[in-house]
């Protein structure tokens, strides 16, 4: 077999401890396994005699043989010698990969196991012929992980690794399974770098009481894009003065849509906010319900809705049940908002906002310069750093295209929509940041306006699934100009008589536009920042 013809998508790596193969033979599950679709065999053994590794390979080699799939071994390269079969995979603490190959040949398959940046680069430099990236996410299958690196850590290795023009393939490892793969494998590519070449996975098949159908559904599932990712025209790939003309035709039809359907917006928020926030869903035209409690994720995304995680309150059992409602809305395919409020205030937050990107998709994320700032993925990339003291916006007047390029690369980073809120707010899904300069400064000195921006844009995605940031900047424009209308009343005299006011013109809008009354929406100031 010739090594550079090896394909890696879909990478068994065994596991024969009682609490994952059980009273099995490790041989039935790896050949059903393979009848699934397996295309790369690892034997993994770290407590077993040298002559029952050898004995178990040999085995294991003949019935991979049959498949055409390599069979490489876990460590100890003697055992792979004495086998025959076609290479080893090492880790950091294992023999170094220029020992292996004197004792293995050119020909061998050697792996390795890379966390960061200079193990990358040492491991290319030295001749693996694979990377195995991870760990990715917490997983009981392997003690001792030096770090969890999630989707951003695999991203980062992979720009690496394009930057370099590295021609050294990758599979990603580590608590990787169905509820994850398609995720994992679509978001590794929005780096503008390179895609996983394969995943590794060890329980989702090793302990799935049925190895052939896990398998065949693990490949479908590389293969697929998640249940979230919208199938829809690349709007993006028209010119920006284009753009803008398109966002403003098309906020009456996406505002009449909501009136018309009612989303559901589910809002997971803090007690300050939830009044506020369900009286904003109201007026815009959405059916809000305030459900804290992760179980209900699941009976209320079948209401075809959308989800917004508010983080104003950090505590481990709130976070665990965002994390629930976070997995039922990416499953059913429906959209998330996630506003990391006060994210960079504490360690404490900054840990929570790591642990909800690394559990799963979201759609959009909205807020203040600040929070913004403090999702940034930490690679060393040169970003306007801040330090928040809690839900403030931070620095008022920062370079705007400074702040359009971080924003962006977040963006292409996650694959998803920011939106990033101040006195100018900017958006970009990755390809232009746009500018909205409509707002009052009414809105920054009422708690909660900041988060019910988030509730609205639920209710605009909710109805416009097809193309989320014209469902987006929809609801900037909406949101914003209501606020300068209820400023502008003459029962307005301050922040105090401005919330009542605001509201109405949420609904005062509303009504007219189905109506169709427009005039509200010349007062759109919309521009194309990068």
């Amino acid at each position: 077999m010739q090594k550079d013809k090896v394909d890696y998508l879909l990478y068994l790596v065994t596991d024969s401890t009682p609490a994952i193969l059980g009273n099995r033979d490790i041989g039935e599950v790896v050949e059903a396994a393979l009848k699934g679709g397996v295309t790369c065999v690892q034997y993994r053994d770290k407590k077993s005699d040298t002559a029952v590794l050898v004995a178990t390979a040999k085995r294991l080699h003949r019935i991979t043989s049959r498949y055409g799939v390599p069979l490489l071994i876990n460590d100890r390269v003697d055992v792979a010698l004495a086998v025959g079969c076609e290479g080893v995979h090492i880790g950091q603490d294992d023999m170094d990969i220029s020992s292996a190959r004197k004792l293995l040949g050119p020909d061998a398959i050697i792996g390795v196991t890379v966390s960061n940046a200079e193990e990358t680069q040492a491991a290319c430099a030295a001749g693996a012929d694979y990377l195995g990236i991870g760990t990715v996410f917490a997983t009981p299958t392997k003690e001792n992980t030096k770090s969890i690196i999630g989707v951003d850590g695999l991203q980062q290795i992979l720009l690496q690794l394009a930057a370099a023009g590295s021609p050294v393939k990758t599979v990603c490892i580590g608590g990787i399974n169905a509820s994850n793969v398609s995720r994992v494998v679509w978001q590794s590519a929005g780096n503008n770098g390179r895609a996983l070449d394969g995943v590794a996975i060890v329980s989702a098949i090793m302990a799935a009481p049925d190895p052939e159908a896990a398998s065949r559904e693990l490949q479908r599932l590389v293969k697929a894009n998640p249940e979230f990712v919208n199938h829809c025209e690349d709007l993006e790939n028209r010119p920006a003065h284009d753009l803008v003309d398109l966002f403003l035709a098309t906020v009456p039809q996406i505002i009449h849509r909501v009136h018309n359907i009612k989303p559901l917006s589910h809002n997971m928020t803090n007690l300050v906010v939830q009044n506020l926030a369900a009286n904003v869903a109201l007026n815009v035209g959405a059916s809000p319900i305030m459900a804290n409690y992760g179980e209900e994720a699941k009976d209320l995304v079948t209401l075809g809705g959308a989800l917004v995680i508010n983080m104003g309150t950090v505590t481990p059992e709130g976070l665990e049940n965002y994390l629930k409602a976070l997995r039922a809305y990416n499953d059913a395919g429906q959209p998330v908002v996630f506003d990391p409020v006060g994210a960079g205030a504490t360690a404490v937050r900054r840990a929570a906002v790591k642990t909800i990107f690394g559990a799963g998709y979201v759609d959009v994320l909205k807020g203040n310069q600040a929070e913004i700032l403090s999702c940034m993925p930490d690679d060393g990339a040169e970003q306007p750093q801040v330090q928040q003291r809690g839900v403030d916006s931070g620095p008022a007047e920062a370079d705007m295209k400074k702040l359009g390029r971080a924003i962006m690369q977040l963006a292409n980073r996650r694959r998803n929509i920011v939106v990033m809120t101040g006195k100018t707010d900017l958006v970009t899904a990755g390809r232009y940041v746009y500018a909205i300069d409509n707002g009052h400064e009414y809105l920054g000195m009422v708690t909660g306006t900041g988060c019910c921006l988030g509730t609205t844009i639920s209710a605009m995605i909710a109805a416009n699934l097809w193309d989320k940031l014209q469902a987006t900047i929809a609801a900037l424009l909406y949101y914003n100009i209501a606020a300068e209308l209820a400023a502008e009343r003459e029962d307005v005299k301050g922040p105090g008589t401005f919330v009542p006011a605001f509201l109405d013109e949420l609904y005062n809008i509303r009504r007219k536009t189905v109506d169709g009354d427009l005039g509200w929406l010349e007062r759109a100031r919309i521009s194309v920042v990068l």
